[in-house]
């Protein structure tokens, strides 16, 4: 089996990868993360996965690497990292009693061959009616200003939804865990 690395810097991604109990190294790819001008969410979420694996590729070459992006979408805007306080009221407010959904990309580039198989993985979460004094008691208690869309569902954010719909849960925190598997499964790595 090559060895695993996980493209990415986020420690959310890491924990979820520990899961597969395999191991793995990561490294931060160097990645412009623009969208392409008219770009929608789904192309854009694949071809950052895609760039975040092959970014690793030469420093790691007969490596299987995992790339993967997320992006939020409502009403077909796209909401990133809201990187402060009043982003993130502003992105819960607008999500107040709706529906927002998650869009997780997801690529496993054999770094040998150069094949890589690409997906995104969607998942909706439907918000509560929250006030403005509940989005900033959730902010002041979670402070997620690094979270696509300003919650971390796998904490304390998961009090501000009314529900959640999609095949895999994991794809909400970062990283699709069952497509990974799919994937790696193509490639000769049997899990369990």
């Amino acid at each position: 089996m090559l060895p695993l690395v996980l493209a990415s810097s986020s420690s959310y991604r890491r924990e979820l990868l520990t899961r597969l109990r395999q191991p793995f190294t990561w490294a931060s790819p160097a990645t412009d993360e623009t969208a392409h001008p008219g770009e929608n969410a789904e192309a854009l979420v694949r071809r950052l996965s895609e760039a975040k694996a092959r970014a690793l590729s030469e420093l790691h070459p007969a490596h299987l690497i995992i790339g993967s992006d997320q992006v939020a979408v409502l009403d077909r805007q796209i909401l990133g990292k809201p990187h402060d306080f009043s982003r993130a009221r502003s992105q819960l407010l607008a999500a107040s009693g709706r529906s927002v959904t998650f869009l997780t990309g997801l690529a496993l580039l054999d770094s040998s061959t150069g094949e890589c198989q690409v997906d995104a993985v969607p998942f909706t979460v439907h918000f509560r009616h929250l006030s403005e004094e509940q989005i900033t008691r959730y902010l002041e208690a979670e402070q997620p200003y690094d979270c696509a869309g300003s919650f971390k569902a796998e904490g304390l954010g998961v009090s501000l939804f009314r529900a959640t719909e999609g095949e895999d849960g994991t794809s909400l925190i970062g990283l699709p865990l069952i497509r990974l598997v799919q994937m790696l499964d193509r490639q000769g790595v049997a899990i369990p």
